[in-house]
């Protein structure tokens, strides 16, 4: 199988005269694009770096950014992207726990990067403005330098991401490029990209959706247009300038998109394909991107960094909820709550745990340095999810949330999703997310933190959950007005803040209620 230099290579050869990437005022095929990845091949080796070396970025989605990610993959070094928005204690971590040789930052993380400790004794990486030993990285993208050629095979490690670390500390998934370059190709087939493709590129790169969307273009012979952080404007400017063909965002980006008043005035006529990932997208939110965009192909892909794929929906409106079925390169379960082992099925229609196999093409082997996490996650060859979901009656997945968001009231299980779903519907609705709240009696209550588009009391959402046919048990006792809903830096739901009163009700400013 290709190793992944090989795949550029590849690509290169059969469009040396694409588009390949943007980023503002930068436009380079291909071929120019390849050019300025074997400069920074070369300053690799002349800074001593070695095939099997971690070297992490702390960068946002820009040209550079993709560029030393394409280097790591020709020179065997192992790139390990983290959240630009990292403090430096949390760079010390990821720095020490991956061994990292090399730091690479930019303005809006150089003042973390300068303050890591574990940082001091590598190589750093300034994009601006270098201080005393800090290497500059245009002085690496400069020099001449002969067209690299890939020194590791499809079995070496390609990437390492952290999960996001919600409960404890960041766990490294290292993944080998053979892995990555098979996600890859099934991203292309599962989303039905053509040649020439052109897509946002605003899921961070050092997100697993990020990654895959950079991969993907490559095959293709596809533009990646970097919009560095998420903005609205930003992102439909691009949109209409650059003709983008394919949007892959998380459900709450979508929903930004659709809601700001400038997207009433832009053209995007050029989207024919969207498609999601990262967390359940509601009911709602399904319906108004559909009747938007009108897409040839709208896809719920549910995943991992540690697989990437579980399963495809292609039809997704069709269906709301359904994540439809395993994906080309995958076996996917539902086992029962608290399963011994992977035999331990669930019945059609009960809620379980959702496993998934480990002889995917595109799975990970375990955890870096976390024996741990393996033996909690990694069970007879299956990955155990710590998702919830079940299976219909027609073969079709739904994912209900995770084992740890599980609202067990008055001795029933209630799924957090069901009831977002309903609320999304409501016309007053502009966000929603659903908690259980401690209670005396019932162990918890169902709680719906609610922000509004319009007027709307608790009364009349109660009302509305009970004309919907959500059951009695599930109906929220409890409505919270909310200015935003939190949610971490890729859009992800982040339900702890509500349970823990870390939000901003209705009319507040600043202060936690």
């Amino acid at each position: 199988m290709f190793d992944l230099g090989n795949s550029f290579i590849g690509s290169v050869e059969r469009n040396p005269h694409a588009l390949a990437i943007v980023d503002g005022e930068v436009r380079f095929t291909y071929a120019q694009w390849y050019a300025r990845i074997s400069s920074v091949v070369t300053a690799f080796d002349e800074l001593g770096l070695v095939p099997g070396d971690h070297l992490i970025t702390v960068l946002q989605n820009r040209w550079e950014a993709a560029t030393i990610h394409w280097a790591c993959q020709f020179a065997g070094i192992v790139i390990t992207p983290i959240n630009w928005r990292s403090k430096a204690d949390e760079i010390d971590y990821c720095v020490e726990n991956s061994e990292a040789k090399a730091i690479v930052f930019e303005h809006v993380s150089a003042e973390a990067a300068r303050d890591s400790q574990e940082a001091k004794s590598r190589i750093r990486i300034a994009l601006e403005d270098p201080r005393g030993d800090e290497v500059t990285f245009a002085t690496m993208t400069e020099r001449a330098a002969r067209s690299a050629e890939p020194r590791v095979g499809a079995e070496a490690w390609s990437v390492m991401l952290y999960t996001s670390g919600t409960t404890a500390k960041p766990k490294g998934v290292p993944r080998r490029q053979r892995a990555e370059r098979a996600a890859a190709i099934a991203h292309v087939a599962q989303n039905q990209y053509a040649n020439g493709e052109r897509t946002l590129g605003v899921m961070p790169l050092y997100h697993t959706m990020g990654v895959r969307s950079l991969l993907a273009m490559s095959l293709i012979g596809g533009a990646f247009i970097c919009l560095p952080r998420f903005d609205v404007a930003k992102a439909l400017q691009l949109i209409e300038a650059e003709k983008i063909t394919n949007l892959y965002l998380v459900p709450t980006l979508y929903h930004d998109l659709i809601h700001n008043d400038v997207f009433a005035r832009t053209d995007i006529s050029s989207v024919r394909k969207l498609g999601f990932a990262g967390a359940s997208m509601t009911d709602g939110l399904l319906k108004e991107l559909d009747a938007a965009f009108k897409p040839e192909l709208f896809v719920n892909h549910y995943g991992s960094s540690e697989i990437y794929t579980f399963t495809i929906d292609q039809k997704a409106p069709a269906k709301p909820g359904s994540a439809g079925r395993a994906g080309i390169n995958q076996r996917i379960r539902v086992v029962k709550l608290n399963a011994v082992g992977p035999e331990d099925f669930a019945a059609t229609n009960e809620e379980g745990e959702i496993i998934a196999h480990l002889g995917s093409d595109e799975a990970f082997e375990g955890y870096w340095r976390r024996p741990d996490a393996n033996a909690k996650s990694l069970r007879q060859g299956w990955y155990f999810t710590g998702d919830t979901g079940y299976v219909d009656d027609d073969g079709d997945l739904f994912v209900t949330g995770r084992v740890d968001d599980m609202i067990i009231t008055g001795g029933e299980n209630v799924s957090p999703v069901e009831i977002e779903s309903c609320l999304s519907l409501h016309p007053a609705v502009s966000e929603v997310a659903v908690v259980g709240l401690p209670h005396e009696r019932w162990g918890k209550i169902v709680a719906a933190f609610i922000k509004r588009r319009s007027a709307v009391t608790d009364q009349e959402l109660d009302q509305f959950c009970r004309t919907s046919g959500l059951a009695n048990f599930k109906r929220p006792r409890q409505y919270v007005f909310v200015n935003d809903i939190p949610k971490s830096p890729v859009g992800k739901l982040l339900r702890r803040k509500l349970v823990a009163g870390e939000f901003e009700a209705e009319g507040q400013q600043g202060t936690a209620a």
